[in-house]
């Protein structure tokens, strides 16, 4: 039984004891895709960030916080897996200095020095070996055109290119774009729907071929 890694959900990089960066991914297309493979009878480990939702049952779960926490993670997890589908939404930039202690407000703006973290799916797609890798690219303009260059740099072998508009909502709009640039699917509606649509162009194009 092939065995798929998912990444879900968002990270958190705290700034203090109780503040942090975040964005709004709510997991929701993680727990789409972990119920559709497993619809299909493959075993899943997904590694999520926190979210307010509950991942299929027989689904194994990691709970992480930080980018850092689930590169780990996903990096001691892969090597077990036959492939990756990178849907998280992990933080891009942590700040350089975390204050032990809660920031006071003085009435002055903060200055905050941010510097990225390490990126989940490129980490592993760069020492993927014979493993597929299908990464998501969420943009809010030149939506092909990135998420091309991010299947490049991600060494992914599928990208899902979706918009802004699928942070927290309960549909989504794809385009599945191969390595060579071509659009192998358009889908929209429910995220279960769209994740069932997705799991059956990776099953045709990547499952089947290793």
């Amino acid at each position: 039984m092939p065995r798929i890694l998912i990444t879900s959900g968002p990270t958190r990089q705290y700034l203090d004891p109780v503040r942090y960066l975040t964005n709004a991914s709510s997991g929701r297309m993680g727990r789409a895709l972990a119920s559709a493979a497993i619809e299909l009878g493959y075993d899943v480990l997904v590694i999520s960030g926190p979210v307010d939702i509950e991942y299929p049952a027989s689904a194994t779960v990691i709970p992480v916080v930080s980018t850092e926490e689930m590169l780990a993670a996903a990096r001691d997890s892969f090597r077990d897996c036959d492939g990756l589908i990178g849907v998280a939404a992990p933080c891009d930039y942590r700040p350089i200095r975390v204050e032990p202690s809660k920031i006071a407000k003085t009435g002055e703006p903060l200055l905050l020095q941010l510097e990225e973290t390490a990126d989940v799916v490129a980490t592993l797609g760069a020492d993927k070996g014979r493993r597929w890798v299908v990464g998501f690219a969420l943009e809010t303009e030149d939506h092909r055109l990135r998420a091309l260059a991010k299947l490049e740099r991600k060494c992914c072998d599928l990208i899902v290119s979706n918009g802004v508009d699928a942070m927290n909502a309960l549909v989504n709009q794809v385009e599945i774009i191969d390595a060579s640039g071509e659009v192998l699917k358009r889908a929209g509606g429910s995220k279960e729907s769209v994740a069932r649509e997705i799991m059956a162009v990776i099953e045709r194009q990547l499952v089947r071929e290793t």
